[in-house]
């Protein structure tokens, strides 16, 4: 099957069963939320750090603004006369992610390049310092525009609730297969060609420092929309939801999953979201014990889950009988 009947087959699935999400429990809806909201997160940074190569640990800063520059443009139009009710209410939403994104887009882009010449530990002290610096800026600006605050400083902003079953997903949807579309095609080899051997790609006339911008452009773009989906999910935001604990949360999805296998880091955001949920009755122990399955997952398949296999690949193992671990 081609991919774009794939993918609208999966989309008009994902239509079908948004209408069934009514009758979930919240508390669960909302752990499915978060699970859809990963997926888009950790495969953008998949983007950069799997298949570029790359060691990003800025995502949540990038993430942090495309939360708060969509809400501040969604806050903005419905207090000067858009509904957030029906076809308004799309717009507004629509028009919130795409200026987050474009936003954590130019900070990316901003971030990439002077900080892309640097490799490996450089570059993830870096961004890590990049995030810090967007989330303390976050945190101290605060202005007002006709009565209604914007971005709050330390005590938050509150945003209206916009963000449904089918916006999250459908988004996730698109990231997966634009990553999934880019990596495959004449172009996205440029991306697999610097992660593999920057010198020899360079010899071969690819401008490593370029593909390695437009991928952390690219990353920062869908992780704006990302935030811009959880700031509408959650209605209040603070700096403290975008901490480099963020960032490593997401980095740990993605070498879960398995660099640069797209599957894998799927299924990785899955697990980690709902394995701290599982764990709540363990609550004394809950990170210790979620702490202890990480490290065991880690020396037992140091690859990820799927290494740089995709799930295809075993899902076709299985159907023959052949699958191995």
């Amino acid at each position: 099957m081609k991919p774009q009947f794939t993918f609208l087959l999966v989309f008009a699935a994902l239509a079908a069963l948004s209408f069934t999400m009514g009758a979930v429990d919240p508390y669960y809806l909302t752990v499915i939320i978060f699970i859809g909201i990963n997926i888009t997160m950790a495969t953008s940074l998949n983007l950069i750090n799997g298949f570029t190569g790359q060691f990003s640990l800025g995502h949540a800063g990038f993430m942090g603004v495309g939360a708060y520059i969509a809400a501040i443009i969604s806050t903005y139009l419905t207090t000067h006369g858009m509904s957030s009710d029906g076809v308004s209410g799309i717009l507004v939403l629509a028009a919130s992610l795409l200026g987050g994104g474009l936003f954590a887009a130019l900070t990316g882009l901003a971030v990439g390049i002077p900080s892309l010449r640097l490799k490996g530990d450089y570059l993830a002290i870096v961004t890590l310092g990049f995030n810090e610096i967007i989330r303390v800026i976050i945190q101290n600006v605060d202005f007002k525009i006709a009565g209604t605050h914007y971005v709050g400083g330390a005590r938050g902003f509150a945003v209206p609730q916009l963000s449904t079953f089918l916006w999250v997903y459908g988004i996730a949807l698109v990231v997966v297969y634009f990553v999934e579309n880019v990596i495959h095609s004449t172009y996205g080899r440029g991306f697999l060609a610097v992660r593999d051997d920057e010198v020899a790609a360079e010899a071969m006339g690819i401008n490593s420092t370029r593909f390695k911008v437009k991928a952390f452009v690219i990353g920062a773009f869908f992780a704006g929309i990302g935030g811009g989906l959880f700031a509408h999910y959650i209605q209040y935001i603070t700096p403290d939801n975008f901490t480099f604990l963020k960032s490593i949360e997401i980095v740990v999805m993605v070498i879960l999953g398995g660099m640069g296998s797209t599957y894998g880091v799927i299924l990785a955001a899955i697990i980690l979201t709902i394995l701290p949920e599982a764990l709540r009755e363990f609550s004394d122990y809950r990170m210790i014990i979620y702490s202890l399955l990480l490290i065991i997952l880690m020396i037992s398949r140091p690859q990820g889950l799927f290494g740089n296999a995709s799930i295809k690949k075993f899902l076709a193992k299985w159907k023959t009988g052949t699958a191995t671990n």
